[in-house]
């Protein structure tokens, strides 16, 4: 017996039913018949998969495994159906691409939404870089097509594509440190007594420079955790404090950095690998393979152009 996608969507629509009497009503099908595909699967995976409680029909453990293969199984099938019937037109449909918060990634949303205006109009783009959200855990539930993301993995769940590595500078106000030229390299030992302004604990930036800190043997001196990149600014600029990010973040800013000086840090030098991330069990729409393409064009041509701290892995 062959398991084809019209039993495992009527397994899908019992589970989802708690009932195969309601489900053959939604499925417009006769309830023995629903209950014959119900058995065949059963037969074939030779597990049972449905158990009547006091709340109605649920999934035992066999049953609830080959429900989450079902719905990826038949959302691939639905994209399948949409991706073949869209062959023949422009591309078209919504693609999600998250971009890390205090990243030179977070630079690239308006060189993508230039190149996607003019090579595919008709995909929507949602960008996300906002705080509060993992997006490792966006893309590995689907909720997400693409991000680029702090780290080179493994990621449970996602595949990471290395892209770039950044390198993080010391912005601030000028003289905030003393006796040390602009120009002139900075070791982490010589923010012993900098005031920082820095992301929250939970930020993979924040960990990182912690731990740079830790291993020059330096306490940081934190005067407050600000997570956004303008109120950031801001602050550094009316001098309540400094921050360490990519010099790239500062430039791109410049309205919100006006002023600032930038510089670099060592002993030792603070370094994050950028990586494109992807779902390792959810196939990509023809929109997002479109849009991945696009992405990594921006991403070349951001290496072609050598921006400070910034250098091919």
């Amino acid at each position: 017996m062959s398991v084809d996608f019209r039993k495992l969507k009527s397994f899908v629509k019992v589970v989802d039913a708690g009932s195969v009497s309601r489900a053959a009503g939604l499925l417009r099908t006769a309830q023995p018949a629903l209950s014959q595909q119900i058995a065949a699967l059963e037969s074939h995976f030779k597990h049972k998969l449905l158990l009547r409680s006091n709340h109605g029909i649920v999934p035992t453990e066999a049953g609830l495994i080959l429900y989450r293969h079902a719905q990826l199984l038949l959302k691939q099938i639905e994209q399948a159906q949409i991706d073949i019937d869209q062959s023949t037109k422009a591309l078209a449909g919504r693609v999600s691409i998250g971009l890390a918060t205090y990243s030179a990634s977070s630079t690239l949303s308006l060189p993508i939404l230039k190149e996607m205006s003019t090579l595919h109009p008709q995909i929507i783009v949602h960008i996300n870089d906002s705080f509060g959200h993992v997006l490792s855990e966006l893309i590995m539930t689907g909720k997400m097509d693409m991000a680029m993301i702090y780290g080179s993995g493994p990621i449970k769940g996602v595949k990471l594509q290395p892209l770039f590595r950044e390198e993080l500078y010391l912005v601030s106000r000028a003289e905030t440190v003393a006796n040390k030229p602009a120009d002139e390299p900075l070791p982490l030992s010589a923010l012993a007594d900098v005031r920082l302004l820095l992301p929250s604990q939970g930020h993979f930036l924040r960990r990182l420079i912690d731990e740079s800190l830790a291993r020059a043997r330096v306490t940081p001196n934190v005067a407050s955790e600000i997570e956004s990149v303008s109120a950031l600014g801001a602050a550094v600029t009316e001098g309540l404090g400094s921050t360490i990010l990519p010099a790239s973040v500062a430039a791109a800013s410049a309205s919100s950095f006006a002023g600032v000086e930038v510089r670099r840090l060592v002993r030792p030098a603070i370094e994050a690998t950028v990586s494109l991330c992807v779902s390792d069990h959810l196939p990509l729409s023809e929109p997002a393979l479109a849009t991945r393409s696009v992405l990594l064009t921006v991403v070349e041509k951001l290496m072609r152009s050598h921006p400070q701290g910034i250098r091919a892995v």
